[in-house]
């Protein structure tokens, strides 16, 4: 017999005690049930929690990211250690995210799975126990009832018997009254006897339902019960396995980005810190020299006493030569004809030098990417010319003309820049305020000023950033710009490129432009992918398979321009004719 304990025990004679026993079985599986529903709602707000704890890791980790202005404090390890640490601290949130998804995937859906199926088995069988029951009771109710018949009638044939005994004996009583008792009496009889039949019949169907009962149907039932009892216990076992394996699996990662805290925080370098604050923060000035002895007993020529002169401390020399770097500029009525701001004399001569060499690496980087633009706009110019039906020529005039105006003032600002950095470099070597080696920058520069239009017989200007533009030169430029099809009426110095920019009057023109001979950088290598016929100006065949080397990334006209390995030769190609490897730093 299925639970067969102390607290629960069939009894297989009282159907009243069987029934009570039934519903307490019956409210223990619906516990059962209602547990596994609980660790659901528990599973459930552990994924709420994991989830808002991975937000609020990813909110942390958003505002404690570097923004781009605090991108020069990079340069310190402590720096990139804690930008490490909080990018390793934005993986962690994505483990804690894995955690929540994956329970709620597996867990939760198998737990809401389980219990339906659960409670669907347990309506069957309380259902089917229900309709047994209650078969047993209507079974028990017509052994009662017939029982009832039965003694009744039996009452009543004894009575009618008796009635007929008194009746025979009696001597005053007619033959027809005496028969009408034995009439009666023998009625009764059959009554009885047709209620005792009924009464054994129905017993008998009653014993055989009751055994049937208490031995097959209500243990089937109660089996069905234990069965999915043990159903939940065991399910439960294994989802609280597969909660630990879950959260399990992310240990590892997490270790790894642990690890990578502790990588990060051993790459913390001290003296390379300290190196940083002294390069960034150094001045430049020249220590001032020692303080000459001013002897006031020497006699002058005529042979009075020299009058004091007041000689400046070393404090004061010191602040003095502070004061000249710091000191702004003035001149004119009301400083109308003040220094620019962006002329940062302010700075000392250290912080000055690289102030300005950032501000021409960004005017270069401008410069390149408005070359391009033309460039690209130019080579379209081309084609509307060559195919008028896949567009207007004149439809770009406006753009060219803007683009032109854009490098033409990018370049005096480059000039203008160059010319304070040459100054800076200038009073480093000679100055009085300054002193020290001369810089790359400074030689870089005079090298730039050996090939001036001033050195080279009045050649053509190519500056730096266009010296090497082999697709469309400036003097292509200069005479498409000048063409009858492109209605752009430029000025003859509005291009410095071009064969009709003014040149200077001589060498010592302050306007004049100086150019580097340098090279553009190589910024990552392709393979080409197909072969290209390089037939354009400007551009250069390639075979398949062929590596070269990139300078120049596709401004959005479509062409890369590239350099062969090995080789000086440069030149554009397709985009998309070759497949791009870019250095990290690019």
């Amino acid at each position: 017999m299925v639970y067969r304990c102390d607290e629960v025990l069939l009894s297989h004679n009282k159907f009243n005690e069987t029934k009570d026993q039934w519903e307490d079985i019956s409210y223990h599986t619906l516990k059962g049930i209602n547990f596994l529903e609980t660790y659901g709602n528990f599973v459930k707000e552990r994924c709420q929690i994991e989830m808002e704890y991975a937000k609020g890791l990813r909110r942390l980790v958003k505002s404690y990211q570097p923004k781009k202005k605090e991108c020069e404090e990079l340069k310190f390890s402590t720096v990139r250690s804690f930008r490490d640490t909080v990018n390793e601290t934005a993986d962690m949130a994505g483990q804690h995210e894995v955690i929540s998804e994956t329970l709620t995937a597996v867990v939760l859906n198998e737990i809401g799975s389980l219990v339906k199926e659960l409670k669907e088995d347990r309506k069957k069988s309380l259902s089917e126990g229900s309709r047994v029951q209650q078969n047993l009771a209507h079974s028990l109710q017509q052994l009662e009832k017939a029982k009832k018949n039965y003694e009744k009638a039996f009452r009543e044939a004894e009575k009618a018997h008796e009635n007929f005994t008194k009746a025979d004996a009696d001597l005053h009583l007619s033959r027809a009254e005496v028969e009408k008792q034995r009439m009666n009496a023998s009625i009764k009889s059959q009554q009885c006897e047709d209620s005792k039949n009924e009464y054994a019949n129905q017993l008998q169907k009653t014993n055989r339902l009751q055994g049937e009962h208490y031995n097959t149907i209500m243990p089937g039932i109660f089996q069905s019960l234990q069965d999915l009892d043990e159903k939940r216990i065991n399910n439960f076992k294994n989802l609280l396995k597969k909660s630990v394996e879950i959260e399990r699996s992310v240990f590892p990662i997490i270790n790894k980005c642990l690890d990578g805290i502790v990588s990060a925080a051993d790459s913390i370098d001290e003296k390379q810190d300290s190196q940083v604050v002294i390069e960034r923060y150094k001045s430049g000035f020249t220590p001032p020299g020692d303080i000459p002895f001013d002897d006031l007993s020497t006699p002058r020529q005529n042979g009075d006493m020299t009058p004091t002169v007041n000689t400046p401390s070393r404090q004061d020399t010191v602040k003095n030569t502070l004061s000249i770097a710091k000191a702004k500029k003035r001149g004119g009525l009301f400083g109308i004809f003040a220094s620019n701001k962006e002329d940062f004399n302010d700075l000392p001569p250290n912080q000055r030098k690289k102030r300005i060499q950032q501000r021409i690496d960004d005017v270069t980087t401008k410069l390149h990417q408005e070359t391009a633009a033309r460039d690209g706009l130019l080579k379209m110019k081309e084609v509307y010319e060559g195919n008028p039906s896949l567009g207007d020529p004149m439809s770009i005039t406006g753009q060219l003309t803007d683009s032109c105006q854009k490098i033409e003032k990018l370049r005096a600002d480059l000039q203008r820049y160059q010319s304070l950095l040459e100054d800076v470099d200038t009073l480093g070597t000679g100055g009085a305020t300054s002193g020290g080696p001369s810089t790359p920058n400074s030689l870089a520069r005079h090298h730039s000023n050996v090939m001036s239009p001033h050195h080279n017989g009045g050649a053509s200007p190519r500056s730096s950033v266009t010296s090497h533009r082999t697709s469309l030169s400036d003097e292509s430029l200069s005479r498409s710009s000048h063409s009858p099809e492109s209605g752009i009426g430029l000025s003859h110095n509005s291009l410095p490129g071009s064969d009709t920019y003014d040149q200077p009057d001589g060498p010592d023109d302050d306007n004049a432009e100086f150019y580097d001979a340098e090279p553009l950088p190589i910024i990552g290598t392709c393979r080409a992918m197909y072969a290209f016929e390089g037939t354009s100006e400007g551009s250069m065949s390639m075979a398949e398979g062929e590596e070269l080397s990139i300078i120049e990334l596709d401004q959005g006209d479509g062409w890369t321009r590239v350099r062969r390995v090995g080789e000086f030769e440069e030149g554009f190609v397709p985009t998309s004719y070759i497949e791009m490897n870019l250095y990290n730093n690019c």
